[in-house]
């Protein structure tokens, strides 16, 4: 995958993530994903993303050079990993929501528990870095750059070859209603939606 393909908005980039693999190497074995499931955020003009109201060491990465992995705690219990897009020094970046697991079940559902179905190995923002074995150790980490996790472009999936639907954003309780979430219609790996409490009613 060319970085040059990732430094455009998130809202542009997210679509073509969707069937990209994501693979990670480790001691414990190998995962590869096949993405299912995203959600673009802009930077200090989109109310709900990280980086709305600046650059802060949390976010930092989001305003680095496209490519990368931004991984961050969510409520102090589980990490969220995203691909940083757009131009460096304007932050935005894609959530990976949901994937499906095409290599090493057997690691992903020691890490997600023997029960686990397939389909919900990687079934969420949480179960995928828990599946793959991404924490903060990793945020930063260059994705285009070869090593033991990198991200790499599949076949693209057009409306055309494929049903794409878009929806809001999860749990997001500032622009609720931004469709921004990107999902493979139908695809049993997708997580639920979910609105925010906080949310506005419509």
């Amino acid at each position: 995958m060319l970085r040059s393909h990732l430094a455009r908005a998130s809202v542009d980039v997210a679509a073509d993530l969707l069937g990209c693999t994501l693979t990670h190497e480790t001691e414990a074995g190998t995962v590869t994903i096949t993405v299912t499931e995203v959600e673009a955020y802009a930077g200090e003009s989109d109310p709900a993303s990280h980086a709305f109201k600046g650059q802060t060491a949390r976010n930092a990465v989001m305003f680095g050079e496209a490519g990368h992995l931004y991984v961050y705690l969510s409520y102090g219990l589980h990490f969220c990993a995203n691909v940083v897009t757009g131009r460096e020094g304007e932050a935005s970046a894609v959530l990976l929501r949901a994937g499906r697991v095409v290599t090493g079940e057997e690691v992903a559902r020691q890490r997600r528990g023997e029960r686990v179905k397939d389909r919900g190995l990687a079934r969420g923002p949480a179960c995928l870095t828990q599946a793959l074995g991404i924490d903060l150790t990793h945020n930063g980490q260059d994705l285009l750059g070869g090593d033991s996790l990198r991200l790499e472009m599949g076949k693209p999936l057009t409306p055309a070859d494929i049903d794409i639907a878009t929806g809001p954003r999860v749990g997001v309780s500032l622009a609720q209603d931004v469709p921004w979430r990107l999902w493979v219609n139908d695809d049993e790996t997708v997580s639920a939606y979910k609105r925010s409490p906080r949310a506005p009613d419509v």
